[in-house]
Formats: structure tokens, C-alpha cells, sequence
């Protein structure tokens, strides 16, 4: 099994540069991370931590159609969803066969395309780790949090274990899991029922506690707890309606002071993920033949948003 020495970081938003510069602080390990975008940024990044201390590493810079020379041990997707295939698309003539692909992406709308199309193994992450963007060469760790890395199917486990000890030695709490796929799904359902609505008035997670947004997050919890049921996806913690209300209440509770990335999205005029993260939802309640008016309507809403904002808004 490789060591994972050499790391390609796709996509140079707030986590991707979360990643690749907490993995260069292990180069005297010999590590070696390239950060890839449609652009090149300034070789010289500063990540400030959430002790308030600033880590400054040079990173290797390239763009997605001209990457290094050198291939990578493992390649790491961190583009928004909507924008995950042309990555990959464009990413995939320059990599040899079998190259492992890690997909960071929010949602479950993507992964099971990419890993049916890359010619490797796929492992899915989830994070809780909290980054923004303050400048072009400037990343916050706004907070910790812990990585779930593993493949859609259970499989590629020492290649897993590899990466989440990887992740881990660098400063991002990570391990893997052969259920990266309920997950996948339990993420979607607390980012369904929080994200959409916190762009969609442009308030803070904690706003969602109280009136009249507290109604709405109870409505899209009941619908969201139905289709998983249907799915066969039980929440981390207790069971049905219940253990998914306390899920998403203390997530709330915890990102009381976050803007959810969605309403970055929104705030900055970006298309947001609002495809990756209801779609999979919308669809799953048409194969089981559900009603799910709330997450219909906070699509339609979101779609008609991105279409105000004039934003290369990802289909609806």
C-alpha cells in the first residue's frame, strides 16, 4: 500500500485549502501537495488556526488542465458538487490508471456517478471542519471537527485506514468507516433541513431556534425523517422523527454563530448546492412514492434565487 505521499488538492475554495495546507505541515515526512484550480493562487498561503496562531506554507500551484508533471498517490475532489464531473472530466485524461480519488463534496449527488466512471478507487469523505476564505492567500479554520472517509460499497479499507492516518497525523481528525454511505445520507438530512432555509432569509444557523424559522426546520425534519425511514437510513443517535429532531437541533446548537456555506453561496452571488443536497432527497421520495412539499418548495425557491442573482446556477 502507498504511503500517500504525494497529494493533488482539486479545488482551492475554504476546504480544499484547509486540506492541503494542514497535509504540507508533514513534509518533513515527505509529503508533497499541489493545489489545483481554475486558476493559479499565490504560491505562499497562511492558514490561521482556531487558536488564532497563522501556519504559512508555499504550495506547489497549477490549474486543472495543466497539473504537475509528477503523478499524484492519491487526488483529492474538494470542488462544489455542481462542479465535481468537469473537474473530473477534464482531471482524468492526465491521471494514471488505478490513481485513488477521494470526493469531499456535500450532498449525495455525485459520488455514485464518479465512483461508477473513475478508473480507481473512490473513497467518499465527510467532515465537520469549519474553514473560510479571508483572501486569495489567506484560509480561517474557523473550527475543529472530525473526518469519515471510506468507499460506497465497503470496500478499499487499508486503502481507508491509509488516508484517514494521513489526514490524522496532519492535524484533521479522521477515520475510516464501512458505512460511508449512511454517512453520506445522514450529513444530507441535517444540511437539508438547515441550509436551504438559512440562505434562503440570509440568517445565521442559530436563528434557526427561534420563530418564525423554528416551524420550518420542524416541517422539512418530518419529511427528511420519512424518506430516510423509507430508505432505510436510522439517524446516529436514537430512532426515527426523534433521533433525527435531536440530530439537527444540536447541530444547530453547535454552528449557533455559522454561516452556512450555502448562505456564503448566496451572500457572494455563487450558484449554491441546493441540487446535491435536496435532489437526492426529491428523488428518493418519488421512488417510494412520498409527499415532500417543504423540500419541494425550498428547491424551487433556491432555483429561482440563483436565477435572481444572475448565477451560473447548477440545473435544477
Amino acid at each position: 500500500m502507498t504511503e500517500l505521499n504525494r497529494h493533488w488538492v482539486v479545488g482551492p475554495g475554504a476546504l480544499g485549502r484547509l486540506i492541503a495546507l494542514r497535509l504540507a505541515t508533514r513534509a518533513s515526512e515527505g509529503v508533497e501537495v499541489a493545489l489545483l484550480g481554475r486558476r493559479r493562487l499565490a504560491a505562499t498561503q497562511t492558514l490561521v488556526t482556531p487558536e488564532g496562531t497563522s501556519l504559512t506554507r508555499a504550495l506547489t500551484m497549477a490549474t486543472v488542465d495543466a497539473p504537475p508533471p509528477r503523478p499524484p498517490d492519491v487526488v483529492h475532489l474538494v470542488t462544489k458538487a455542481y462542479a465535481a464531473d468537469a473537474a473530473h472530466r477534464t482531471l482524468a485524461a492526465h491521471l494514471p490508471p488505478g490513481t485513488p480519488l477521494v470526493l469531499w463534496q456535500n450532498g449525495f449527488d455525485c459520488q455514485p456517478r464518479l465512483t461508477e466512471r473513475h478508473a480507481g478507487p473512490v473513497l467518499c469523505a465527510t467532515t465537520t471542519e469549519g474553514a473560510f476564505v479571508a483572501s486569495d492567500d489567506r484560509v480561517v479554520h474557523a473550527g475543529h471537527g472530525q473526518t469519515l472517509v471510506g468507499a460506497l460499497d465497503g470496500g478499499h479499507r487499508a486503502l481507508a485506514d491509509a488516508l484517514a492516518r494521513r489526514l490524522d497525523g496532519a492535524g484533521l481528525p479522521a477515520r475510516a468507516v464501512g458505512d460511508i454511505h449512511a454517512r453520506l445520507w445522514q450529513k444530507l438530512a441535517v444540511n437539508a433541513a438547515i441550509n436551504p432555509l438559512v440562505a434562503r432569509f440570509r440568517i445565521r444557523n442559530g436563528q434557526l431556534r427561534d420563530r418564525p424559522f423554528r416551524p420550518m426546520v420542524e416541517a422539512v425534519i418530518v419529511e427528511v425523517a420519512g424518506i430516510m425511514a423509507a430508505e432505510g437510513v436510522a439517524p446516529p443517535e436514537g430512532e426515527g422523527l426523534e433521533g433525527w429532531r435531536v440530530l439537527v437541533w444540536r447541530v444547530v446548537a453547535g454552528t449557533a454563530n455559522n454561516r452556512a456555506s450555502m448562505l456564503q453561496d448566496v451572500l457572494a452571488g455563487r450558484p449554491t448546492e441546493h441540487r446535491a443536497i435536496l435532489g437526492p432527497l426529491l428523488a428518493a421520495a418519488a421512488r417510494h412514492g412520498q409527499e415532500v412539499p417543504q423540500i419541494a418548495a425550498l428547491q424551487a425557491e433556491l432555483c429561482g434565487l440563483a436565477t435572481n442573482l444572475a448565477a451560473p446556477a447548477s440545473p435544477c
